[in-house]
């Protein structure tokens, strides 16, 4: 049996701009199905951690202040171009707060300092997961094929076992979703269902 604090469910913005009916990203959602399963099983998800003491529950956000000054004033590309645009994540709007019911309990460790589209991008969730000796991380939220992904990608680079609870994030689109579970997932990680979940923390 695994020793169970060495494992960490992660929730990936999980936040009004997302799942509020007045998130300026879920409007861009065009997959409502899929973003509805995905609230459901991270809610049933963090329910499992949280009757498992040892299982620990970190939640990643992301948090800008107005004008972006974190992005600078270069030829900004990619998301750096794209957030400004659609006005989303900054501190003091709506959008940046925790939709309610993933909303951190205490003892709950917050992810701070995020900047880019991995949680670990300027943030200090190496370091946590380091000092705290957990080696094996489970990723939910959003979105699959951007801030998901790139923290999977990341999490592989640094010598971490991660798997995705599949049906606990959700992409744009359908199409975005298969072509990650078929082209992507596998070079850098696993997937898994939430109800293998519980015993998977076990294995």
């Amino acid at each position: 049996m695994e020793t169970m604090k060495k494992v960490a469910l992660i929730l990936i913005e999980c936040q009004n701009e997302w799942l509020s009916e007045n998130g300026k990203l879920r409007k861009l959602i065009k997959d409502k199905n899929q973003l509805s399963v995905s609230e459901k099983n991270i809610e049933a998800a963090l329910k499992i951690a949280r009757n498992n003491e040892d299982i620990q529950v970190l939640h990643v956000t992301l948090r800008l202040n107005k004008g972006y000054p974190e992005f600078g004033k270069g030829p900004n590309i990619g998301l750096q171009s794209a957030i400004p645009k659609a006005k989303t994540w900054i501190i003091g709007e709506s959008g940046t707060e925790y939709y309610p019911k993933f909303k951190p309990l205490p003892g709950e460790f917050e992810i701070s300092g995020r900047v880019g589209a991995s949680a670990f991008a300027g943030t200090n969730l190496d370091a946590y997961l380091r000092n705290n000796n957990i080696k094996k991380i489970y990723l939910t939220g959003y979105a699959l094929h951007v801030c998901v992904e790139s923290t999977l990608r990341e999490a592989h680079d640094k010598g971490y076992n991660t798997t995705i609870l599949i049906d606990a994030t959700a992409s744009f689109t359908d199409q975005q979703k298969k072509y990650f579970i078929n082209n992507t997932v596998h070079h850098f990680g696993h997937q898994i269902k939430t109800n293998q979940f519980l015993e998977s923390v076990y294995l």
